[in-house]
């Protein structure tokens, strides 16, 4: 297996068989994972926050970073690897957007990542098939290219599938 380490902000795809997309340490960032049976492929993206207007340049720099340029610019990506148009069978699973900070979280980054993902998914009419997101933990997503699954393993937690 081949893993893909993608950083905050970065994003990937891959139609190459038995290769992985992966990403750490996930707190109120949320991995978007949209899988093309069609093709074979997968892209992922892991995303700070939901507006890139509160940073332009960043965005510019960095479009994974912002939901609102990541989605776009991960849809992309995929293009370039044989997902030449939008497919009827493609569908997105997403995790993370905790409140790491608890219940004090004024900012409520996590939920508002989760909400603005949601609402940009339903406008590409990329149907989300299933998510483990909120709570205050920590996640790591692993998706093989194979599978259409997210495997998700979070620290003291048994390693989970969705």
């Amino acid at each position: 297996m081949i893993d893909i380490v993608l950083g905050i902000g970065q994003l990937g795809a891959s139609n190459t068989p038995f290769s992985n997309l992966k990403t750490y340490a996930l707190g109120s960032c949320v991995a978007v994972v949209i899988f093309c049976p069609d093709t074979a492929a997968l892209g992922m993206v892991h995303i700070a926050l939901s507006d890139s207007a509160i940073n332009p340049a960043k965005a510019a720099q960095l479009p994974g970073y912002f939901a609102d340029t990541g989605l776009p610019a991960l849809l992309r990506k995929m293009a370039q690897i044989n997902l030449k148009k939008p497919h009827a069978r493609m569908f997105a699973k997403i995790a993370g957007g905790a409140c790491m900070i608890g219940s004090n979280d004024v900012f409520n980054i996590g939920p508002r990542n989760v909400q603005k993902i949601k609402k940009l998914l339903a406008a590409a009419n990329i149907p989300l098939t299933a998510e483990d997101t909120g709570s205050t933990i920590s996640r790591t997503v692993s998706a093989p290219v194979y599978s259409g699954e997210l495997e998700i393993s979070s620290p003291g937690a048994p390693l989970r599938t969705i």
